[in-house]
């Protein structure tokens, strides 16, 4: 369940706004998309066609083109905005999750231990890497939470011992290391480590599935 409003992290808290961060770095990457986007309708304009001037099916081309790549940034600048305001706190309590509307903390007594994901991301020019940050209970957990729920996962447990159900935060390569080290300075008994996970393994929240629980929206 989600806790009361009047409770909160502690004042020495600390405080990741990994909305902010994400939008802030996703700005660049859509700028690029942008750019790219913009080089349909450029290419077509300036073509000379051996002095055959523009042609027609050219500029529908460039057009169409910049609508598909301008469309994705939308998508992308409109998804980051939403999630602007999502922040994660972590304290003597434990990891606090806000959503950008309500706040619930996942408690270190409920764990068994956490630890951080990642795998590689891209192409072989640009790589990068995605983190998740994987907080194991030792007993049940209410995978449809009105602010958890988009962090549960459903997967074979990293220990015999332990439930299906966990607790998954996906981390950027901005946040990851500010969340680890909050974690690991104020539980580092519960610390597991690093472990290298195959390429997409972070998944998608069980949003078809919530709803069919819960005989509603996805919230």
């Amino acid at each position: 369940m989600s806790m009361p409003p009047s409770l909160a992290p502690s004042p020495d808290a600390t405080v990741i706004r990994t909305g902010r961060r994400n939008l802030l770095r996703g700005s660049r990457v859509c700028a690029l998309l942008l750019v790219i986007g913009l080089l349909g309708p450029f290419t077509a304009l300036v073509k000379d066609h051996h002095g055959r001037g523009l042609v027609a099916g050219e500029l529908v081309g460039g057009l169409v083109w910049l609508l598909l790549w301008g469309g994705l940034t939308a998508l992308l600048l409109q998804l980051m905005w939403k999630s602007r305001n999502v922040e994660v706190a972590v304290d003597h309590t434990g990891l606090w999750y806000f959503n950008g509307q309500a706040r619930n903390v996942i408690p270190w007594h409920t764990l068994a231990g956490v630890g951080l994901c990642w795998c590689h991301a891209g192409g072989r020019r640009y790589r990068t890497k995605e983190y998740s940050l994987e907080l194991c209970p030792h007993q049940p957990i209410d995978r449809d939470d009105p602010v958890l729920w988009p962090l549960v996962r459903d997967e074979e447990p990293l220990s015999p011992t332990l439930p299906r159900l966990r607790h998954r935060l996906p981390l950027s390569p901005a946040t990851q290391r500010p969340v680890t080290d909050a974690v690991r300075r104020y539980v580092p008994q519960l610390w597991l480590g690093e472990s290298e996970r195959e390429r997409g393994y972070r998944g998608l929240p069980d949003v078809k599935g919530h709803r069919e629980r819960t005989g509603g929206h996805a919230r």
